[in-house]
């Protein structure tokens, strides 16, 4: 969320003195990420200590919290594990906000910054750990399992029509609206692919692992002394290992990335692993479907002048720029025979 929601910070600083037992002197809102359901803060304690705010609306599976903070128990050190309320709770209600606190590490993302060679290294084997882990039956059981589902396709397939037959006197929906039809044959071949792919892979027999769902450089989180930080556990899934492995080499830099080198210093720390070059198409087509998808509601679906609005346009036109991930999602469809 770029803009801070509706809620005083006289309220959330009285809210953490009396949930989590932490006095604070100062909070400052973090104007970071694309969702618009979340909301994030630094709280500056009178102790000295620093810590990081996170309000989630809507939707929230505690899974979120709960599995970070067994990996963590686990010895898995790429984690920031949420610190508990003084009941033991791993987050804490504030109307319709769920308030989670963990140590603030002043780093920098993997938008902000190039991973160096060990980074990509020491990043290949935190998510190796992640995908061994070893979880009780009761947790696994309230983590979603992937289903290969359509909602994503149809909800595009539906804005493709309104983006056709509708005019928009709003300018963000009126230049998304324009984007749509100018892309509209490389969106209709993702969805197409997407819909093969998944379609034969869910008559496959696919070993299902723990994913963190949404692993790209931007839930990187690099500290000051270089050390790599898996954040952001929203996504939780079982899933073919590759639902996390599209990020790696997949373009997200755009023209900056270098795959050959991400791959090659990535997979030296994950270790040697056979690639399912169809699970791989499906997820980098499926995930593109899921980001048209998430803007167009982000967009045509609200009004006003949120910066989340443009920014969010801006961030879905750069996909289809040469060398971003709408051409690394063709030709690992191609290589898994989906020409489209």
């Amino acid at each position: 969320m770029l803009e801070q929601p509706d809620l005083a910070e006289v309220v959330i600083a009285d809210f953490l003195r009396d949930a989590y037992d932490v006095p604070v002197s100062a909070l400052t809102f973090l104007p970071l990420g694309a969702d618009r359901n979340t909301a994030v803060y630094r709280a500056d304690a009178a102790s000295g200590a620093r810590y990081f705010v996170k309000l989630r609306r809507g939707a929230f599976d505690e899974t979120s919290v709960l599995v970070p903070t067994r990996l963590h128990k686990q010895g898995v050190t790429a984690i920031i594990a949420p610190i508990p309320t003084t009941a033991g709770r791993l987050y804490a209600d504030l109307g319709e906000f769920r308030v989670i606190l963990s140590p603030f590490i002043d780093g920098r993302d993997g938008w902000q910054v190039d991973l160096s060679d060990r980074q990509w290294t020491e990043f290949g084997r935190a998510l190796r750990s992640i995908h061994a882990a070893a979880l009780p039956a009761e947790v696994l059981m309230q983590i979603g399992r992937e289903r290969y589902a359509s909602e994503w396709r149809d909800q595009v397939r539906r804005f493709l029509v309104r983006a056709a037959a509708e005019s928009f006197a709003d300018p963000v929906s009126a230049e998304l609206a324009a984007l749509l039809r100018g892309r509209h044959a490389e969106i209709a071949r993702l969805i197409a692919c997407a819909e093969a792919l998944g379609s034969a892979l869910s008559r496959r027999a696919l070993p299902f692992i723990l994913c963190h769902a949404d692993i790209h450089v931007g839930n990187l989180l690099i500290a000051p002394e270089g050390t790599v930080y898996m954040v952001d556990w929203d996504t939780l899934m079982l899933a073919p290992r590759e639902r996390d492995l599209m990020f790696i080499g997949g373009g997200l830099n755009g023209a900056k990335s270098d795959a050959d080198r991400e791959m090659r210093c990535f997979y030296e720390g994950y270790g040697a692993v056979q690639i399912d070059t169809a699970a791989l198409a499906y997820y980098r087509c499926e995930r593109i479907v899921q980001d048209v998808a998430a803007y167009c509601e982000q967009i045509l679906l609200t009004a006003g002048d949120s910066a989340d609005r443009p920014e969010g346009l801006r961030q879905l036109r750069s996909q289809f720029e040469p060398g971003a991930v709408v051409e690394y999602a063709f030709r690992a469809a191609s290589a898994a025979g989906c020409g489209g």
